[in-house]
């Protein structure tokens, strides 16, 4: 079984606050021994030291290897919005850090056009979801802020990935900036 990120001390697995956010962890994560990161994952509901847990698994596309990762289920289960993105409740992630959240965004992001004139249907649907997706993300850097910071502290950057993010543009980080991005993608998207 492939190991997801440590959880706060005295936990077993870490927290999967919502499917959604499993799913997009599982898509970030490479084959050990191919490098991989396409792959199709079936979930099960498990007990694991007592308490349930969802198990996914899934076979490398690539290689064939055999993927196992398994995360504890929150107590209160938060049902997917009918009108927006949620990846979790109000705490911070467990499974991803505050620079794999704003990379994602960002890729989000950039699959909006800039006009939406001639957008019908699925590709309307597709671009208004991908806005969406970037303002929950945006929202997920967000909770890593504490009480009266100003920015995401740098021990919360947890992976290579996020601390390379945050190397490159580090300023992206303080509490305005990335609220004045929270509120351009809202708006942007009540005009969709």
């Amino acid at each position: 079984m492939e190991s997801p990120p440590d959880p706060p001390p005295g936990v077993g697995l870490p927290l999967a606050r919502t499917n959604a956010e499993a799913h997009l962890y599982l898509s970030l994560q490479p084959c050990p021994v191919c490098g991989e990161t396409r792959g199709r994952y079936r979930s099960s509901v498990v007990t694991v030291d007592g308490d349930l847990a969802s198990r996914y698994t899934g076979t490398c596309p690539r290689c064939g290897a055999e993927r196992v990762f398994e995360f504890r289920i929150p107590t209160e289960v938060l049902p997917p919005p009918v009108d927006r993105v949620r990846f979790g409740a109000d705490e911070p992630s467990q499974l991803l850090d505050p620079g794999q959240w704003l990379a994602y965004a960002d890729d989000r992001a950039r699959r909006v056009p800039a006009d939406r004139s001639g957008l019908v249907g699925e590709e309307l649907r597709a671009a208004r979801h991908a806005l969406a997706t970037a303002l929950a993300a945006v929202e997920e850097v967000l909770k890593f802020i504490p009480e009266g910071a100003e920015a995401v502290p740098a021990d919360r950057f947890t992976t290579p990935e996020g601390r390379a993010v945050r190397d490159r543009e580090p300023g992206r980080f303080g509490r305005a900036r990335l609220a004045a991005v929270h509120d351009a993608y809202a708006d942007l998207l009540k005009r969709w």
